[in-house]
């Protein structure tokens, strides 16, 4: 679902002035062309994260305005949402975790009544209920300490306080830490992001930097990301940090950053951007254009063991700027794997490592001379684990190596199965064919068995959904 901009916050305005937006009260019994009113569901159906998401609407737009206060680590903020019902909706619920207050809340310029339930809902009675199709504006001001998840099987998510200001990692249940949202894979939006902090501290997002004012000893930042993404890929970064720009050989511009604090060599920003560039370069040739309108990174000591492929602009925790090629070429590659096109549930995840995973191996391959088939033949011999399904690997398991290696084995056992050729194809028209949309593994098996004209049910069976090490 393509979002849509800043701009149609204003029209929405407007058209709310005017009374234009449908709306009508809930009726008991209504004729067969009147609405028939009902809830949306707590849920989007994600069978690993039943709680996530939400019924009855879809959004277009998040406009997130917040102020960082670092003495105290709260935040002062207003999340706007632009939104199309689906249903003739009575009442709808967004996520929103942790101790945040509300202050004030409305839909369509009204004051909206709401209540708190469990740890994720925020369940919003519009003062008319919303007819099908018909466009809406909800705006949330709130203000608090955002706390992070620490979940004991997926690691620690969402807002994470550092020495120098937050980081915020939304994969794959942080987002509502910080921000009342849809929060499932397959409800993309638009977003900009405006965040004031004291002078002399440095915020990046995802996306386009809009202009930076100061005043009064305090900066505004405002970033855009004007395509698709889903709320597990956006990103805030408040700290003090050294920042490079540049461009790519293809002309695209490339925004990466290191914090302060973090043990550097000389000259190691300009090396961690022009590399960075020159990987999105170098995938672009196998993976087809570049999907989003700038690239880049951020280096920072967060503390979570990990990176994340945090859309346009990864984020890599790292106590020093050492940052290795496999580790760019993994992140980066994710921005066609699991950005642009994201899973429709969390199931499918191998979509997004497998595909990663594999572009560590022909990043080897290209740049350190190790090539593929030995890198598979290795990790074939190595692997000790062979429990478990690939394509349905769990709740608790989405991030093991089942999905990170065993994902990238069955992308070369295809290629070994349909050869070079109409592989790289694959690897080409899989991203460019569902460009900012969501994806299933079903959709790949018959994506893959219509371009090469042959039936591989049984193929990706034995890799894809049933335990055991698969006979060469």
């Amino acid at each position: 679902m393509r979002g849509v901009n800043r701009g149609h916050l204003v029209i929405i305005s407007c058209a709310l002035s005017a009374g234009l937006l449908a709306a009508a009260s809930p009726a008991a019994a209504a004729a067969p062309d009147e609405p028939r009113y009902s809830a949306g569901a707590p849920g989007a159906g994600d069978p690993y994260f039943p709680d996530m998401g939400n019924g009855g609407y879809d959004v277009g737009h998040y406009d997130i305005r917040l102020e960082f206060h670092p003495g105290t680590g709260a935040i002062d903020a207003t999340t706007t949402i632009l939104a199309t019902a689906t249903q003739d909706l009575s009442r709808f619920d967004l996520d929103f975790q942790g101790p945040l207050k509300i202050s004030d809340l409305s839909v369509n310029g009204r004051h909206a009544a709401y209540t708190r339930s469990g740890a994720q809902e925020l369940v919003i009675t519009p003062p008319h209920g919303l007819r099908k199709g018909s466009p809406f504006v909800v705006s949330v001001t709130y203000s608090g300490v955002p706390r992070k998840i620490d979940d004991p099987a997926l690691g620690v998510s969402g807002w994470v306080a550092t020495k120098d200001g937050a980081v915020a990692l939304n994969q794959p249940i942080g987002a509502a830490t910080y921000y009342p949202v849809n929060d499932t894979t397959d409800d993309k939006a638009t977003y900009t992001q405006t965040v004031t902090v004291p002078a002399g501290l440095t915020v990046l997002a995802n996306g386009e930097p809009g202009p930076t004012t100061t005043r009064d000893h305090r900066t505004t930042f405002r970033w855009s990301m004007n395509r698709p993404m889903a709320s597990e890929l956006a990103m805030l970064a408040i700290g003090d940090y050294d920042v490079t720009r540049g461009v790519t050989p293809g002309g695209l511009p490339d925004i990466t950053a290191i914090g302060k604090s973090i043990d550097t060599k000389p000259g190691q920003g300009k090396v961690f951007n022009q590399t960075t560039a020159q990987i999105i370069q170098w995938e672009s040739s196998l993976y087809g254009s570049y999907p989003f309108d700038s690239t880049g990174g951020i280096i920072a000591d967060v503390g979570v063991d990990y990176a994340l492929e945090t859309q346009s602009r990864p984020v890599y925790d790292q106590s020093t700027s050492d940052v290795d090629g496999d580790l760019l070429a993994h992140e980066l590659g994710h921005q066609w794997f699991g950005d642009s096109l994201t899973p429709v549930h969390w199931s499918d995840i191998w979509l997004n490592e497998g595909f990663a995973t594999y572009s560590e191996w022909l990043y080897q391959e290209k740049f350190d001379n190790v090539p593929v088939q030995q890198t598979f033949a290795k990790t074939y011999a190595d692997e000790k684990d062979w429990s478990g399904k690939v394509a349905d690997p769990g709740r608790d398991h989405i991030f093991d190596d089942l999905v990170y290696n065993r994902g990238a084995m069955a992308l070369q056992a295809l290629r070994m199965k349909i050869g070079d050729r109409a592989f790289f194809r694959v690897l080409t028209q899989w991203p460019a064919t569902h460009r900012y949309g969501n994806v299933s593994t079903r959709q790949f098996i018959q994506f893959v068995e219509q371009l090469t004209g042959r039936d591989l049910d049984s193929f990706f069976r034995t890799w894809l959904y049933q335990p055991g090490k698969p006979a060469l």
